[in-house]
């Protein structure tokens, strides 16, 4: 199971970020086919938003069958394999590298000090 973490900052749409986290793990492994997620109001209560955010974004991976619901028993990630393509996995970096790098040169660091702390973390 994925830990969903949602970020108000970043301009992106938060069923969009759902909806990422799940291809995003399902690619990486850490999502199987069958595995169980958690509710929509679960979820949205996990993540403090509207339950019609969680239901959209589960409904457009139903829609493109990511996701399969079966009434009474919850939704589940299909059997459909994900593989990324090189330019969505380098968008998504350099989407997280220039909000990293945001954060870090308003309180002042310089490109050199982010490079030594990730080589010495």
């Amino acid at each position: 199971m994925i830990d969903f973490q949602l970020d108000p900052k970043t301009g992106t749409p938060f069923y969009r970020q759902i909806i990422d986290q799940i291809r995003f793990g399902i690619a990486a492994g850490k999502l199987k086919a069958g595995e169980q997620l958690p509710t929509v109001r679960s979820l949205a209560v996990d993540l403090k938003i509207n339950l019609n955010t969680v239901a959209k974004a589960y409904r457009e991976l139903e829609i493109q069958r990511v996701l399969e619901t079966q009434q009474g028993s919850g939704t589940f990630i299909s059997e459909i394999r994900i593989q990324l393509s090189d330019k969505e996995k380098g968008d998504k970096l350099k989407e997280i590298c220039n909000e990293f790098t945001s954060i870090a040169f308003s309180y002042g660091f310089t490109i050199d000090d982010i490079i030594d702390q990730l080589k010495n973390p």
